[in-house]
């Protein structure tokens, strides 16, 4: 893997000669880390830097008029270095931005061949690098209220969270927040925590549930991108509750899926390129935004979590986030 990242970054540092960018004009990229149509945090994150973009050109002459270049950089992980690499070896974009916890750690070394190149990249915290700024969404918070519901739902007291992967925002904030939620809401739960490996793999993610219900696990938070499909399948089969992160997941599952707590990433995303776009990016900063900022909320109204869910667990549920939005309760 050492020998390909060198190689495109040789690749690339050759073919960027060859590119200019235009005097006057912005440009702006957006790296999606896996595929638009799969993922609707990333399609969220596509649909808000595109709608700050046609805002801005609106009022620009056609020579002046920002220039935007999506890239789905797929599910492998290991590719997204190398790509990355390769757009900045392009030397065209103002900026590059993205959505995902582990981009912080790939970028930096990248930033030592490029260093004009600036990155914004949500759902993630990187603070002192000044061709950095980040924006991460308050999952203290998320993680809580989602292993809450969890904890009051569960009959055997036995919760898991299937991981794709395990990184720094995993290990330290959303496992150990979801259990914290989980603890609160019965002392008597347990959470089982499985990592798949990987962003896609359905069938492992599919054989891992199987494997909790067995034991007795009745409820699984999937935070496994396209493997969360194979959880769902077997959460179904096995009358196992799931709890659902980031947008709204009722209809994935009716009747199964008992929480949807949700991140505003369109909105986030638009506000950060418009942001960028007036020259105004607080470089080198890491910001979180939640509940009391309107970027994280808890799904309350959907026809299937009135079905689901059990009128007196959604009043604790509604209480709990009225206290948290009017700050009488901090989750930290």
């Amino acid at each position: 893997m050492k020998k390909i990242l060198l190689f495109t970054t040789i690749f690339a540092a050759i073919l960027s000669f060859g590119f200019a960018k235009s005097a006057g004009k912005k440009s702006v990229a957006v790296f999606v880390p896996g595929i638009v149509d799969d993922s609707p945090t990333y399609n969220m994150l596509v649909q808000g830097v595109k709608a700050a973009v046609e805002e801005k050109n609106l009022g620009l002459a056609k020579k002046n008029k920002i220039d935007l270049f999506v890239m789905e950089a797929g599910t492998n992980q290991a590719e997204w270095g190398p790509k990355i690499t390769a757009l900045c070896a392009e030397r065209k974009y103002d900026v590059i931005i993205s959505s995902n916890p582990s981009l912080p750690d790939l970028v930096e070394p990248i930033l030592k061949t490029f260093p004009n190149q600036k990155f914004i990249l949500l759902d993630a915290t990187k603070e002192g690098n000044q061709n950095i700024h980040t924006v991460c969404y308050n999952q203290y918070e998320q993680s809580y209220l989602t292993g809450y519901i969890g904890g009051l739902m569960s009959k055997a007291h036995k919760l898991a969270l299937i991981a794709a992967q395990e990184y720094p925002v995993m290990n330290n904030i959303i496992y150990p927040y979801f259990e914290k939620g989980a603890k609160a809401a019965n002392s008597s739960s347990t959470v089982d925590f499985r990592i798949v490996g990987n962003w896609y793999d359905a069938t492992k993610g599919a054989e891992i549930a199987d494997a909790l219900a067995k034991k007795g696990v009745d409820v699984i938070l999937p935070i496994c991108g396209g493997a969360s499909q194979g959880v769902i399948t077997s959460a179904v089969n096995n009358k196992v509750y799931i709890t659902w992160f980031d947008d709204n997941g009722f209809a994935k599952a009716p009747g199964t899926i008992i929480s949807s707590s949700v991140m505003e990433q369109k909105k986030m995303s638009y506000n950060v390129t418009t942001e960028f776009l007036e020259g105004k990016t607080p470089w080198g900063s890491a910001k979180m935004v939640g509940i009391k900022e309107g970027f994280v909320d808890f799904v309350q109204d959907d026809p299937l979590y009135i079905q689901t869910v059990p009128e007196d667990i959604r009043a604790k549920m509604a209480a709990l986030l009225a206290d948290i939005r009017v700050g009488k309760v901090e989750i930290k």
